[in-house]
């Protein structure tokens, strides 16, 4: 299964990465790969945890992560 994680840059120019079809999975970083690094760590720990609290999961088979911004121009 693909999770998409959704990029966007804060105005105080933070960087907020959220993986939607996951609940809770959004994290900030300094830049777009440290804040989509950190959101799918926390990803793969709510998907662990439910994996051992035996929560199903349906549809997850294997598990890839996909970015998603557009290049923002720095002058």
């Amino acid at each position: 299964m693909n999770f998409d994680i959704e990029l966007e840059q804060e105005d105080d120019g933070r960087w907020i990465a959220e993986i939607p079809e996951i609940p809770g999975a959004l994290a900030y970083g300094t830049t777009p790969v440290n804040a989509a690094a950190r959101a799918k760590a926390l990803a793969l720990r709510v998907l662990a945890d439910r994996m051992e609290n035996e929560v199903s999961i349906p549809g997850i088979n294997s598990i890839a992560f996909v970015n998603h911004h557009e290049p923002v121009a720095i002058n």
